[in-house]
């Protein structure tokens, strides 16, 4: 007579354990930034560095110190007008497009520039002085 193989064999399986340990997770891989990209940095103004300098230097001193996180928004917002007056629109004028045009791409980045401010700023006022002091730090690299 042949028996069958019971439950009990090594072979059968048996439900996984609440306790048994999970594979470990694959380690993501950061992208790496690469270290010769050329720089695209913008001129702005001698005043409008002045306050950048002013705002940053304070975050770096006191970091905790209320207030910061509207004056870093105000400080984001004047960069982001300067950045995009400075890329986009001088290239219009430049291109001599006309005053119509000039003046209708000028309106719709004067839009995208109020959406991206007002998120922007959102994030930025109930952030802590270390997250503070860390987006001082990356405004600073860019100078």
């Amino acid at each position: 007579m042949t028996t069958t193989a019971s439950k009990s064999t090594p072979s059968a399986k048996k439900p996984a354990s609440k306790l048994t340990p999970k594979p470990a997770a694959k380690a993501v891989a950061k992208k790496a930034t690469p270290a010769a990209v050329p720089s695209m940095k913008f001129q702005y103004t001698q005043a409008l560095h002045a306050r950048a300098d002013a705002v940053l230097n304070a975050i770096d001193s006191q970091p905790d110190q209320r207030g910061h996180g509207d004056a870093l928004a105000d400080l984001v917002a004047e960069l982001v007008d300067a950045g995009m007056d400075y890329y986009f629109l001088r290239g219009l004028k430049m291109a001599d497009l006309g005053f119509i045009t000039e003046q209708s791409a000028r309106l719709g980045m004067s839009g995208a520039v109020k959406v991206i401010n007002s998120v922007s700023r959102k994030f930025i006022v109930r952030m802590n002085g270390a997250q503070l002091q860390a987006v001082a730090s990356h405004i600073r690299s860019l100078t």
